[in-house]
């Protein structure tokens, strides 16, 4: 077995590549239920800028119905998708659903693939230093066992925020939608992205973030029924911004979005909502939602240039940027 041996904060710690702790003899169906995604999006989309309109990753089946959970920017806005099983032929797929808070995606097979669905576990059982199973579409092959090294918020560019997400390493590569699997064989993430954490003494550690499972539960039986949580929406700005010495830099505004129409612009540094202070990507993203739900008017104070400005975003549901079909708009 080849391990890997890595220093973080002081402390060695081996991380298996193929790993003992998941040689159960159900292990072979259990990876199995991971399932490779790829969809096709229209050049009109929203994401289409920024996430390309053709996209391929992984899905886990969940349940006896043959849905399927992923990583939602894997097909969101898709209008054609294709579910491949190992070993068998790909079979078309029809969005389920999509969460923009914990960024889950649900689809589902027009036929039953004949797989066994992966058992919902427990994210909050979850802690720093636990080794868990990456497994992407592919079969043992395409599996490796990781160590988690922090439960913690990631806060991303793109107004999104994760309270307690899993880090884990070493980073995997084809990462998007791929399972995160307890020992006992059971799903408790999602895996996301690929980051990098800075450790001191070490530098930047490349690693996974994963979206915790347990996120799924409250907003299941909503995307299934609605294609949405049902939760109330948050307001959304359409901006991209990043977080440098506690400063908040707008580096993008989505066109005709709100941000835009008010008035703010890339290189814009946000100093306040609603009167308060922020300090961080979190803290400025907690204080906007905190002013009330989309649609709200989110008062900001902003520097441009040498002057700052009191602005008032009108805030909207961002479903509503969303098409599921070329020139068709969700209806709210």
């Amino acid at each position: 077995m080849r391990r890997m041996g890595m220093v973080f904060m002081g402390v060695v710690f081996l991380i298996g590549l193929h790993g003992h702790a998941f040689s159960d003899p159900g292990a072979e169906g259990m990876i199995k239920a991971v399932v490779r995604i790829r969809s096709i999006i229209p050049q009109e989309a929203e994401s289409a800028g920024t996430l390309g309109t053709q996209r391929e990753g992984n899905g886990v089946v969940i349940d006896a119905e043959g849905m399927i959970l992923t990583v939602g920017y894997l097909i969101r806005e898709a209008e054609s998708i294709e579910v491949s099983v190992l070993g068998e032929k790909p079979i078309s797929g029809t969005f389920v659903g999509y969460d923009f808070n914990t960024g889950l995606g649900l689809l589902k097979t027009d036929k039953p693939l004949g797989v066994a669905p992966i058992e919902l576990g427990q994210s909050a059982a979850v802690k720093a230093w636990d080794s868990l199973l990456v497994a992407a579409h592919g079969g043992e092959e395409a599996a490796q066992v990781a160590r988690v090294i922090s439960r913690s918020e990631f806060a991303g560019y793109w107004e999104y925020l994760l309270e307690e997400a899993i880090y884990t390493v070493p980073a995997y590569p084809n990462f998007g939608g791929a399972a995160l699997i307890s020992p006992e064989g059971k799903l408790v993430g999602i895996v996301s992205l690929f980051t990098q954490v800075p450790i001191p003494g070490v530098g930047l550690l490349p690693c996974n973030v994963s979206i915790p499972i347990d996120l799924l539960n409250p907003i299941l039986a909503s995307l299934k029924s609605t294609g949405r949580s049902g939760k109330t929406q948050r307001p959304w700005l359409g901006i991209n911004a990043e977080e440098s010495h506690g400063r908040i830099f707008i580096t993008k505004v989505t066109s005709g979005g709100p941000a835009e129409k008010a008035g703010l612009k890339p290189g814009d540094v946000i100093l306040a909502v609603d009167g308060k202070e922020i300090t961080g990507l979190s803290d400025f993203y907690r204080k906007v939602w905190a002013v009330g739900k989309a649609g709200v008017q989110v008062p900001l104070s902003a520097l441009q240039g040498v002057k700052i400005r009191e602005i008032k975003v009108h805030s909207i549901d961002r479903h509503q940027r969303v098409r599921t079909k070329p020139g068709k708009e969700i209806s709210l």
